[in-house]
């Protein structure tokens, strides 16, 4: 397995990353998003806190106040009607967390709803399979991470209360509103500085994430050998595609090279053949093209039917890369086109078709 590992040194395909994204295997660090949350939480209580809390306290006073409910006629509406205040009070709390987690997720995987993860493999309760996991590199990371939290927690805690000695020393003696006052400052301030520690700690965590998932999505060269055979296709089907192309291309030439007037070549790579009405057409019309054996197909049709074959290379480079069949000539060629037109009309007697089958004159 060490000797396979070293063997993938190619970067990933489009397609090996898009199969191990369908299958759900992404990048992402758990701890990024729990910090997210933690700190989106405080900075929601700094926002939007205080009126909840007051809003609470209403609720509870009147809950209080209607401690003399006797029956449970009167004991329900009113709890359904706490319930639903509380809700709403705390509906901008829970709207905040829900956006940190979706904005945390989304920039670590982008949208990704996959089932693949839920079914069920014997890789993942296979003892063998733990027993790698618990002594491979990852595990040891994880350790890693997880002590640097412990370690984290501790010392930040000790900073934050360690400035704050005096007044815990002395709390007894706090009226409780004072006593309140300071343990929710004190929360509130450790809360705070843990929860940016620990969103270091979790952008040091996703960075090695990202580093195991590209390593782990790498290939070896044969892989990515078959990989691009896979996408090519089957060379005799590729081949069988081609013929059936060709034998569709020489039907249709067969069928359009007979109307043409005349035939520009280049003189054997390329052939373009071109007809022309007056009454019908406003330019002319490139009825049919091809280069190597297609233009060989070409000439051969146009000795056969008799269509004129005027040799000009650069007209015919220009008509075959800059007209499709089907096209009408460009005004830049019309000269051209227009004295070879008028040069095969003038030998043939102004009938394109007059010289005899298989007689075609070569201009």
């Amino acid at each position: 397995m060490a000797g396979y590992a070293d063997d993938r040194t190619e970067p990933a395909t489009p397609r090996r990353r898009r199969e191990a994204r369908a299958s759900g295997q992404v990048a992402r660090s758990h701890d990024l998003t729990v910090a997210v949350l933690l700190l989106a939480g405080f900075i929601a209580l700094a926002l939007v806190g205080p009126p909840i809390w007051f809003s609470l306290l209403a609720i509870t006073q009147a809950s209080l106040d209607a401690g003399s409910a006797s029956s449970v006629e009167e004991v329900l509406p009113f709890a359904a009607a706490v319930a639903v205040e509380s809700f709403k009070r705390l509906a901008p709390l829970l709207l905040i967390l829900l956006g940190a987690t979706l904005v945390s997720l989304l920039a670590q995987t982008g949208f990704l709803l996959t089932g693949q993860p839920l079914i069920p493999s014997l890789g993942k309760i296979s003892p063998l399979s733990g027993i790698r996991r618990l002594f491979s590199v990852r595990s040891v990371m994880l350790a890693v991470v997880n002590f640097a939290k412990v370690l984290v927690v501790g010392v930040v805690a000790y900073l934050t209360l360690s400035g704050s000695t005096a007044a815990v020393l002395y709390a007894f003696n706090f009226e409780f509103e004072d006593l309140f006052t300071l343990g929710s400052s004190l929360t509130y301030r450790l809360g705070m500085r843990l929860s940016v520690a620990l969103l270091i700690l979790a952008l040091f965590d996703y960075a090695w994430q990202r580093y195991r998932h590209e390593k782990d999505l790498r290939m070896t060269k044969e892989e990515v050998k078959d990989e691009l055979r896979s996408m090519e296709g089957n060379p005799d089907i590729k081949r069988r595609q081609r013929q059936i192309q060709l034998q569709m291309a020489m039907r249709r030439l067969r069928k359009e090279v007979p109307k043409a007037d005349v035939v520009v070549t280049n003189p054997t790579h390329v052939a373009v053949a071109i007809r022309y009405d007056a009454e019908t057409m406003y330019a002319p019309q490139v009825v049919a093209k091809g280069a190597d054996e297609l233009a060989l197909r070409i000439r051969q049709l146009a000795v056969e039917f008799g269509v004129p074959i005027v040799a000009r290379p650069p007209l015919a480079r220009a008509l075959y890369e800059s007209v499709a069949v089907g096209e009408y000539v460009p005004e830049r060629l019309y000269r051209a086109i227009a004295e070879i037109l008028a040069y095969v009309y003038e030998l043939t007697g102004h009938s394109p078709f007059a010289a005899a089958k298989g007689t075609s004159p070569v201009l």
